[in-house]
């Protein structure tokens, strides 16, 4: 037999030629988000006053990581961010000022319980598609918050869970680090925050982002070729709720309350506005969403008192010229960029490079 035909034939067996595999990304490249994000936790401290209002921006930043899984990589339009988000301060709150549980402990459980809600509101809500699917996010929104609203007792009701503790690190009896000022909290929080956006990173490159990405291109085409598409929506909304539980338990630590208007839809629209200016289907896009949208609501808030209306306007024109948010401006710009470079080094028809005298 000809080597041709060798070639063309198909095999039924396994062969012993190695699989064709795309070329690995660069680390450097493949962590350029994190590196990024680095450089946001260390920027931040130097050009801002306030820690709190630092950490305000890591807090939304990881609520907006949570719900860009869902949105930027499985396609999801959820209004259900908020459930996890309120839910995560109100397991913190209860869980220290009740049952008297540590810091770590009680951060580890608020976390599960996001997850664990999450999956609940996840097992109804994808078995319907489109229009249906938003319609029942919100149901659950409007649903959980009343369910906070009715049960005073353990949520405080309309006034919130008072008088949250912020007390030391502490790990098997040894104090680790203490918290007792916003700069300190703001480093705590940083830590975490790095190390989630590193986990996510590494998840949304794995086989299991990819499967997510595929769909959110063409779930049909995904389930054809033997994709179990509930169970990895499913999977989704359990991680999106673990990360968004977690930011709301940093929240409750921040502020030493767990409002109800943390658990209200309007932190779910909120966090999905954070998550369409910053740019979907980027990690780093949800930092740079949520921290316009927190900096530029103090800065606005400063100048007049319906600051709102000033950044509806604002919203209205990223929607309008900027589809891909902060972040397909700055790759066009980075683009254009390029080309200007590339423009400048190509040489001329006599030889020299443009822009020479």
């Amino acid at each position: 037999m000809a080597a041709s035909d060798r070639t063309n034939t198909p095999s039924n067996g396994p062969s012993n030629a190695p699989a064709h595999r795309p070329a690995a990304r660069r680390p450097a490249a493949a962590y350029a988000g994190w590196w990024l994000s680095l450089a946001v936790v260390l920027i931040l401290p130097l050009t801002l006053d306030s820690g709190t209002l630092a950490t305000e921006v890591l807090v939304y930043a990881l609520a907006v990581l949570g719900c860009n899984l869902l949105l930027g990589y499985t396609g999801l339009l959820s209004f259900g961010q908020g459930i996890f988000f309120g839910v995560g301060s109100y397991a913190l709150g209860i869980l220290m000022t009740r049952a008297g549980l540590g810091l770590p402990a009680s951060v580890l459980l608020a976390l599960v319980a996001g997850a664990l809600t999450a999956a609940v509101v996840g097992w109804f809500a994808i078995r319907q598609r489109g229009t249906y699917f938003v319609m029942l996010t919100l149901a659950f929104a409007q649903m959980f918050y009343f369910l906070a609203y009715s049960l005073p007792d353990w949520t405080g009701g309309d006034n919130g869970l008072l008088n949250i503790p912020r007390p030391p690190l502490s790990l098997f009896g040894t104090t680790l680090m203490s918290l007792d000022s916003p700069w300190r909290f703001y480093a705590f929080v940083a830590v975490c925050f790095l190390v989630v956006f590193w986990l996510l990173q590494r998840v949304t490159a794995s086989v299991f982002g990819r499967t997510l990405l595929a769909i959110r291109e063409n779930e049909t085409r995904a389930r054809a070729v033997g994709y179990d598409t509930r169970r990895f929506k499913l999977a989704a909304f359990a991680l999106s709720g673990a990360v968004t539980g977690l930011a709301g338990a940093f929240h409750a630590l921040m502020t030493g309350i767990a409002p109800l208007s943390n658990i209200e839809y309007h932190t779910s629209e909120m966090i999905l506005v954070m998550t369409v200016i910053g740019g979907t289907g980027n990690l780093f896009a949800s930092v740079l969403g949520a921290a316009f949208y927190v900096l530029m609501s103090d800065w606005l808030s400063t100048l007049w008192p319906r600051w709102l209306l000033l950044l509806g306007l604002l919203l209205i024109g990223v929607s309008l010229f900027m589809h891909k948010g902060l972040w397909g401006l700055l790759q066009r710009g980075w683009t254009a960029l390029r080309r200007g470079r590339s423009a400048a080094a190509a040489p001329g028809p006599d030889g020299a490079r443009e822009g020479e005298a």
